[in-house]
């Protein structure tokens, strides 16, 4: 079974999570998910096709499920996804496959992507706090995504990067 809707997967499959370091839009955004669905169509593990899904938030966040108990996604197979995206970087102007960079959300609204080290400084700075917003990119099921993939810094990792005193 290939692709299917997103929201059918169980919460116990398998999420990785993209990230755009600006908000990726129109045209650009049709290209990008065009390309991701064809390779979701015929995503295979050694012969077997995979169950899985994505969805497209925030013109930015890209999540891609695999239901893993038909099929699980293996090594050259994620390699292969990790490719595809890799090769739309440039025609997309921004990167999406790498770690490193925080998201959050402005108190106005808008999200942001900076470093770890540039989230630390605002967090000293009092510009990012305790109840500041963030996208956690490392959760790994699609039950995480739906239920803590944006949350509070002090309810993520995030935290670890805010000095004792921030409120």
């Amino acid at each position: 079974m290939p692709r299917v809707p997103f929201e059918s997967l169980p919460p116990s499959s398998r999420v990785w999570v993209f990230g755009a370091e600006r908000p990726i839009t129109g045209s650009a955004a049709s290209r990008l998910l065009g390309a991701v669905d064809e390779h979701l169509d015929r995503w295979n593990a050694h012969g077997s096709p995979l169950t899985c899904a994505r969805q497209w938030t925030e013109d930015r966040f890209l999540a891609i499920g695999v239901d893993q108990s038909t099929a699980g996604a293996s090594g050259c197979s994620i390699d292969g996804l990790f490719r595809v995206l890799k090769g739309l970087e440039t025609e997309l102007g921004t990167h999406l496959v790498g770690g490193g960079t925080v998201y959050y959300r402005d108190p106005t609204g808008p999200i942001v992507a900076v470093s770890r080290d540039e989230f630390s400084e605002l967090a000293a700075d009092g510009e990012v706090r305790k109840d500041t917003r963030v996208f956690d990119m490392t959760v790994a099921t699609v039950g995480d995504w739906k239920e803590r993939f944006e949350t509070e810094t002090a309810r993520s990792w995030h935290a670890n990067l805010l000095p004792e005193h921030a409120g």
